[in-house]
């Protein structure tokens, strides 16, 4: 009987196949999870981006048209009850020093522009010498400036504008209340014709009724007096959205 033949042993495994295998699977892994937390990273950069122009860092976001100084404008006029600590913040966002014409100092401005916290909302008060020409209702070259820097804010909300004019017992020609109408008409008039939407705008004319400083009573001239108050109607009403 014919002796069986020597079966030959299998050849060796090429075992580094599976280590190779393995490997692969995890690059792969690994890349899907970098392509899953991508839409992550965006919104951590932009939140990034966002904080250090806060900080004053960055003059405007990454993307975009809107200005970051007048985004942050719009997000503290919608909070009245902080004006009064960042009044100053305001100022500086909105009138920067070194876009004043050389006809207006930092402390000159300051002195004739105050933020005032209102019941329904954040108002810019403007005295008459940076505005207008004593006892004029035209728009002087530098009102026309201060007013140009507040259209871009104006733009990125919807709240409404109340422009009320204030004046005193000066020498104008008009009475107060005309001269303190015709005021408060001109700059409405000017922010409308530089885009701000007409629908949302008020006017209000007080005459020498409200004054700031008076003297135990007794209506006085002064700058305070003689004023344009522009007022963003940015607080929610009592039962509102």
């Amino acid at each position: 009987m014919a002796r069986k033949k020597k079966e030959e042993p299998c050849p060796p495994l090429a075992l580094w196949l599976v280590t190779f295998s393995d490997l692969m699977t995890l690059l792969l892994t690994f890349f899907v999870l970098l392509l899953s937390m991508a839409s992550m990273d965006n919104a951590i950069l932009t939140k990034v981006t966002l904080t250090t122009a806060d900080l004053g860092l960055l003059d405007r976001r990454g993307s975009g048209r809107v200005s970051v100084k007048e985004r942050l404008v719009v997000d503290l006029m919608e909070k009245p009850w902080e004006v009064l600590d960042k009044q100053q913040r305001i100022k500086d966002l909105l009138f920067p020093d070194d876009t004043l014409p050389d006809e207006i100092s930092k402390s000159r401005l300051d002195d004739n522009l105050d933020v005032l916290a209102k019941q329904d909302g954040v108002a810019l008060v403007f005295s008459d010498q940076i505005l207008f020409a004593p006892g004029k209702a035209e728009l002087s070259d530098l009102g026309r400036f201060l007013m140009d820097r507040l259209v871009p804010m104006m733009t990125q909300t919807d709240a409404p504008i109340n422009v009320a004019g204030h004046t005193d017992a000066s020498d104008a020609a008009q009475t107060p209340l005309e001269l303190s109408g015709d005021r408060a008409l001109a700059v409405l008039a000017y922010l409308v014709d530089k885009g701000v939407p007409n629908s949302r705008f008020s006017l209000s004319a007080y005459g020498d009724a409200f004054p700031v400083v008076d003297d135990t009573g007794r209506r006085v001239a002064s700058p305070k007096n003689r004023r344009v108050e522009i007022l963003l109607k940015t607080a929610r009403p009592i039962g509102g959205y």
